[in-house]
């Protein structure tokens, strides 16, 4: 027998909250997708360390509505299992995050397939955020969540874990629901998950807060409804007491079993930039740990300590495994990619839309390019005609070719780095007062709008935009079929923070009379320096 390497993060880039679970076939794992769509990623794997995307299960317009939604919220923390053949996912749909309060609906879809068709979404509760399924021997089942108390004198007021009984067949919910856990020191209480062995209920939860603070809490029970005793030597993961590791903000952990007895984590991390900064530009990410069971019944990381890891050591793998190549080298698990745009679809794997589905009103994918007719500024929550692709490295170039004529300055169309609705660049093509076209570069940190450059472009109607992205700044230049110019050199560290991540997008906006206008996009490029 011969162990494979995984090198973390297995899913970089914006692959927030995972979960793992297997079923008959291999391993997934399910993210949070927040306002991007179509939602709710499934990645799989064979082995944890070669990692796919699979599919997505938000993926109908009639399933979801995000449009008005604030940034980030929308969808949140789901947790994904197999049991009989079916397929379970639980998540939340977050409307509003305004202290106080917090609006939060919690649903659960099924399906006998991956790929779905997946079940309409059955509404379960809105007392909290974070749900899931624990399913029990005897065939019983339990939908638990974080719980909010707006009462708490504190900003974040998640108040422990409450469960209540729930029909594995009708998913109507039974009984009353009873607070089981309410954390430790930690506080911030979130994202509980049930696992059982050797007749001990643990209980596993998020604490700290999904920032610096982040941490993975394990307590156990004899009973399902507790009382619950954290692990005296908790926490089991976390980056807080070390600000040099290149993981930070380590929790929100999921656990697998594989055929061999061996147990691994799901985590969530951020990699700040190298220069040893606070600024997370990717996005919270993927990571993967080997976990072990000590003899007292405690889980522990394998190889001791509580820290994060760029690598670890995967499952034991048969010698036809490794000679097969399982245990190659490790690749960058995004090197990039090419889209012509000339396609009949978006692939999903690739490309996102903002709080809402792409329809004919306003993208058209032809022979010719991706047709994007105007929409909203980014500042808008309902009606951003924005297609986007994850950054995923520090360091990577993105380019695409466009066709389009504006007529004035109400009209943009061109590449974005977006990060939310108050943190975004511009880099477009526009109109100026005397009709001529401008390349223009205009950005907005935290919600303080600035145009950093505008020069003249011929009117060519076609021009080749190129991003390159290093680190906390982004180059940016403009080929208009007569020279080439660079815009400007700019700070992008504020692409940073919230709940999600940089995107690469493409965009056109019309704010005189939406959907007047269009451009055409073609040839699009993301690679990664390695």
């Amino acid at each position: 027998m011969v162990s494979s390497i995984i090198h973390n993060p297995v899913l970089p880039g914006f692959n927030p909250d995972p979960v793992i679970f297997r079923d008959d076939e291999c391993y997934h794992i399910i993210v949070s997708t927040f306002e991007w769509l179509p939602g709710l990623r499934i990645y799989s794997s064979d082995d944890l360390v070669s990692w796919r995307y699979e599919t997505s299960v938000l993926s109908e317009p009639g399933m979801v509505e995000l449009r008005g939604n604030p940034t980030c919220c929308s969808i949140w923390g789901p947790y994904a299992t197999y049991r009989n053949g079916r397929y379970y996912v639980v998540y939340t749909n977050v409307n509003s995050t305004k202290v106080p309060y917090k609006d939060c609906d919690n649903y659960i879809v099924t399906a006998e397939r991956l790929e779905g068709p997946w079940s309409d979404p059955v509404y379960v509760n809105s007392s909290g955020f974070d749900p899931s399924l624990f399913f029990d021997d005897d065939g019983s089942a339990y939908f638990l969540n974080e719980i909010w108390d707006y009462r708490l004198d504190t900003h974040n007021k998640s108040a422990g874990v409450v469960m209540q009984r729930i029909d594995p067949e009708t998913l109507a919910l039974i009984g009353e629901p009873k607070v089981i856990f309410r954390g430790t020191e930690a506080r911030k209480t979130e994202a509980p998950q049930i696992v059982k062995r050797n007749g001990y209920y643990y209980l596993l939860t998020a604490e700290g807060g999904t920032e610096a603070g982040h941490q993975e809490t394990v307590a156990r029970s004899r009973n399902i409804w507790g009382p619950y005793e954290a692990d005296p030597d908790t926490p089991l993961i976390t980056s807080a007491d070390d600000r040099s590791l290149p993981l930070q903000c380590a929790g929100h952990a999921s656990l697998v079993r594989t055929d061999g007895d061996e147990w691994y984590m799901a985590y969530l991390c951020t990699r700040p930039f190298p220069n040893g900064d606070e600024f997370s530009i990717l996005g919270r990410e993927t990571a993967i740990q080997r976990v072990e069971w000590t003899d007292n019944g405690w889980l522990r990381l394998a190889g001791g300590g509580h820290h994060p890891s760029l690598t670890a050591t995967g499952p034991r793998l048969t010698v036809t495994d490794h000679a097969a190549g399982v245990d190659c080298d490790y690749v960058t698990a995004n090197l990039g990619f090419s889209d012509p745009l000339t396609g009949s679809r978006l692939d999903p794997e690739r490309w996102n839309t903002l709080r809402q589905f792409p329809d004919s009103s306003w993208l058209d994918l032809t022979s010719e390019g991706m047709v994007i007719r105007g929409g909203q500024s980014p500042q808008s929550a309902f009606d951003q005609h924005l297609v986007a692709t994850r950054q995923t490295a520090f360091d990577c170039d993105a380019s695409v070719t466009m066709q389009y004529t504006p007529r004035n300055y109400m009209q943009l169309a061109g590449m974005t780095l977006y990060l939310d609705t108050a943190n975004y660049v511009l880099f477009m093509i526009t109109a100026g007062d005397d009709g001529c076209p401008y390349a223009v570069l205009q950005r907005s940190v935290r919600g303080q709008f600035e145009q950093i450059a505008a020069v003249p472009v011929s009117d060519s109607g076609s021009y080749r935009f190129n991003i390159r992205l290093s680190g906390p700044s982004a180059e940016f230049v403009v080929n208009d079929g007569q020279s080439s110019q660079t815009l400007a050199e700019s700070d992008i560290a504020f692409l940073s923070g919230g709940y999600t991540g940089n995107f690469i997008g493409l965009d056109t906006i019309d704010m005189g009379r939406r959907n007047a206008s269009e451009a055409v996009f073609t040839d699009f490029s993301y690679q990664v320096s390695v």
